[in-house]
C-alpha cells in the first residue's frame, strides 16, 4: 500500500463516518423541536416523552460527531500539509466560522438539555431550535470550503504560490450555494427516512405504540418534503458541474466521447480500456438537456481531458447511479406519504407501507455516501481542482498505513458504542 493510497483511504473512512453524524446533527434537533412544539401546544404527554427521547439521541450523536470532526481537522494538516499550506490562508474563514457555529450549537444543546423546569417553556423551545440552526450553519460553512476545492477562486496563482487572496470570494465561490443547499437538503431527507424507518419498525413490532406513531408521522413528513425537492436543485447542480467540472460530469455519465446531442446513460459498465459502456440503456438527447437546458447542446466527454487526469471512471459512475437511484426511490415513497397525508387516509399505517419505510431507512445515508464519492473521487487527481494534484499534497512522512489502521479501529469502536447506545434507546422507547 502506497502512502498516498493510505492517506486517501484514511480521509475516505473519516469523511464517510463523520458525514453521518454531521447530517444527524443538522436535522435531529429540528425533529426534537417539532415534537417539543406539539407538546407545548397540546400538552399531550406522548410528545413530551418523544422530545426527551430524541434529545438523548441528539446528545449522543453530537458527542461522537465532535470526536470524529476533531480527528478530521487534525488529519487535514497531518496528511495533507501542502494542501493546508496553500489553502489555509484562503479558506481559513469558513473553517473558523464553522468552529463558531459548533460552539454555539454546543452551548444551545447544553441549555436545552439542562433547561427542563428551569427556563420558561418557549425560551426552552427556542434553545432547541438554536441547536438545529447552528448545526445547519456549521455544516454549510464546511461545504463552502469543500466547494472551493471544486471551484477554486478568490486568489491569483503564479509560480506555485497564491497571491491577492480574497477570503470572501473564496468562501462564497461559484459552487458554494448549490453544494450547500444540496447537502443540507440531503441531510433532511436521509435523517427523515432513517427516523421514519426506525419508528416504522417499532410500529410493526408494537402497533399500539403512541410514541412510535407520533415519531413516524413527524419524521416521514420532513423526510418526504426534503426528498421531493432534492432533484430540483440536484438538476441545477448538474448544470453547474457541466460548466465548472466537465470531466467529472463525463465520468458520472460514462461519456467517453464528446457528443452533440448527448444521451443519458442508465446503468451500464464503463470499460476504460476500450472506452465503451456495456449493458447500459441510453435515452437520446436527455443529457444535453440536463447539462445545458438544450436537447441539441454539446456535452464534453472524457476525450477532451488528458487520460492521466481522468478520475476513476467506474467508481464515479457507479456511485452516481446509486445516488440517483436511491434518490428517486425516496421521491416515490415521499410522494406516496404526502399524498396519503393530504387524503387523510391510513395508508401510511398499513403494514405494507411500514415495511417499505423500514427497509428504506438506510436509503438516504447510502445516497449521501454515494454523493460524496462522486464529489471527492470525481475531482481526482486534483485536491484543488486544476491547481494542485492530490499526489503533490500528501505528507512526505512514511508509514501512513499506521494511522490508517489506528483511526479505522477508533471509528469502528465509536460506531459500535453508538450502535449499542441507540439500540438501548430504541428498546426503551414505547
Amino acid at each position: 500500500m502506497t502512502d498516498l493510497f493510505a492517506a486517501r483511504s484514511q480521509m475516505a473512512i473519516s469523511l464517510g463516518f463523520h458525514i453521518i453524524f454531521a447530517a444527524i446533527g443538522m436535522v435531529m434537533p429540528f425533529f426534537m423541536a417539532v415534537s417539543h412544539w406539539k407538546w407545548l401546544r397540546t400538552r399531550n404527554p406522548v410528545y413530551l416523552r418523544l422530545t426527551k427521547t430524541w434529545s438523548k439521541g441528539v446528545a449522543i450523536f453530537f458527542a461522537v460527531g465532535a470526536v470524529s470532526g476533531t480527528a478530521l481537522s487534525f488529519e487535514l494538516g497531518l496528511l495533507w500539509p501542502k494542501f493546508m499550506e496553500h489553502a489555509g490562508p484562503i479558506i481559513g474563514m469558513p473553517f473558523s466560522w464553522e468552529g463558531t457555529a459548533f460552539f454555539l450549537e454546543a452551548i444551545a444543546l447544553g441549555i436545552f438539555l439542562y433547561g427542563w423546569g428551569r427556563l420558561k417553556p418557549w425560551i426552552h423551545w427556542w434553545s432547541g431550535v438554536a441547536v438545529g440552526i447552528s448545526g445547519v450553519f456549521s455544516g454549510f460553512f464546511v461545504i463552502c470550503a469543500n466547494a472551493w476545492m471544486n471551484a477554486p477562486q478568490g486568489f491569483d496563482w503564479a509560480n506555485g504560490t497564491a497571491t491577492n487572496i480574497d477570503p470572501w470570494a473564496a468562501m462564497f465561490n461559484k459552487a458554494a450555494l448549490l453544494q450547500g443547499v444540496h447537502m443540507v437538503s440531503a441531510a433532511f431527507g436521509a435523517v427523515g427516512f432513517a427516523g421514519a424507518g426506525i419508528h416504522a419498525a417499532g410500529l410493526l413490532k408494537n402497533p399500539e405504540s403512541k410514541l412510535h406513531r407520533a415519531a413516524f408521522q413527524i419524521a416521514v413528513m420532513i423526510g418526504s418534503i426534503a426528498a421531493i425537492v432534492q432533484p430540483l436543485h440536484g438538476d441545477l447542480l448538474a448544470k453547474q458541474t457541466a460548466r465548472l467540472q466537465p470531466t467529472k460530469l463525463a465520468a458520472m455519465e460514462g461519456l467517453f466521447r464528446t457528443s452533440k446531442p448527448a444521451p443519458l446513460l442508465i446503468g451500464g459498465i464503463p470499460d476504460v480500456d476500450t472506452q465503451t459502456v456495456k449493458c447500459g440503456f441510453h435515452i437520446p438527447y436527455v443529457l444535453s438537456f440536463l447539462a445545458h437546458g438544450d436537447i441539441h447542446a454539446e456535452v464534453q466527454g472524457l476525450d477532451r481531458t488528458p487520460k492521466e487526469e481522468w478520475p476513476p471512471v467506474a467508481v464515479v459512475h457507479y456511485a452516481f447511479q446509486m445516488m440517483v437511484g436511491l434518490g428517486m426511490w425516496m421521491v416515490v415513497l415521499g410522494a406516496f406519504a404526502l399524498f396519503s397525508k393530504m387524503r387523510r387516509n391510513l395508508w401510511l399505517e398499513k403494514r405494507f407501507a411500514l415495511r417499505l419505510f423500514a427497509i428504506s431507512a438506510p436509503a438516504g445515508f447510502l445516497a449521501i455516501e454515494s454523493g460524496w464519492v462522486v464529489t471527492e473521487v470525481g475531482r481526482q487527481p486534483w485536491i484543488i481542482y486544476g491547481i494542485l494534484k492530490t499526489k503533490d499534497a500528501v505528507s512526505p512522512m512514511p508509514g501512513l498505513v499506521v494511522p490508517l489502521i489506528f483511526f479505522t479501529f477508533v471509528y469502528f469502536f465509536l460506531a459500535s458504542v453508538v450502535t449499542w447506545l441507540m439500540v438501548r434507546q430504541f428498546k426503551h422507547a414505547r
